[in-house]
Parts: structure tokens; C-alpha cells; sequence
């Protein structure tokens, strides 16, 4: 499975973004899609999941309520529509598959990953 992120770019706080993974070589089907972040200096953390079959969605505490996970199974791709935006929301997020319908919050539990698209917020 190749991962194709997208969507990024700068935006000022309280604005929102919306950001795609495209998969290719196969379908999404019976596996978990998530969405990581990693800020400067910080650790990859979880930001949200989604199952493909059952479309189960899944929060971090510090994006539940202003970020959506969301699929379309017709074009094989998963969004997180980013809303209210906060400057610590900067970071690159990268899109992640695990070969699970299980998901999980634990970065090593995936197994493909996309490249990473950049969110700049600023103040």
C-alpha cells in the first residue's frame, strides 16, 4: 500500500484545513486509516482513526470536538477536515495504515505510512 498525504499549507488560528490520503496498490478495505503528527521536537503523536469497513472514528482529547476523520470509499482516500486551528496544531501530519480492522493510538501498531504534509498555524 503507497500513502499519498496532502493539504497542508499555512493558515491563520481559527481557521481550518482539510487534508487527504490517497491509497494506491490496494483498497482500504478491513484496515484502519490514521492520521499522526509530529511538531518540532516532539514526539509522533495520534491525532485520529477511522476503520475503513465500519467507519468507527477515533479522537486525541486535544483535536476531539474541531477535527473530523471522515472516507470515501469510491476514491479510496480518508480526510481530516481540520477546524478552530491553534497554533499547537502545527506540525506534519502523516496519513498510516494498520493491516487491523482494530485500531489504535500507538504509532508502532501501523504499517504503511505516508509521507507527511506540513501544517503551518500561525497567531
Amino acid at each position: 500500500v503507497q500513502l499519498q498525504a496532502s493539504g497542508g499549507g499555512l493558515v491563520q488560528a481559527g481557521g481550518s484545513l482539510r487534508l487527504s490520503c490517497a491509497a494506491s496498490g490496494r483498497t482500504f478495505s478491513g484496515y484502519t486509516i490514521g492520521w499522526f503528527r509530529q511538531a518540532p521536537g516532539k514526539e509522533r503523536e495520534f491525532v485520529a482513526a477511522i476503520t475503513w469497513s465500519g467507519g468507527s472514528t477515533y479522537y486525541a482529547d486535544s483535536v476531539k470536538g474541531r477535527f473530523t476523520i471522515s472516507r470515501d470509499n469510491a476514491k479510496n482516500t480518508v480526510y481530516l477536515h481540520m477546524n478552530s486551528l491553534k497554533p499547537e496544531d502545527t506540525a506534519v501530519y502523516y496519513c498510516a495504515v494498520r493491516r487491523v480492522f482494530i485500531p489504535t493510538m500507538d504509532k508502532s501498531d501501523y504499517d504503511y505510512w505516508g509521507q507527511g504534509t506540513l501544517v503551518t498555524v500561525s497567531s
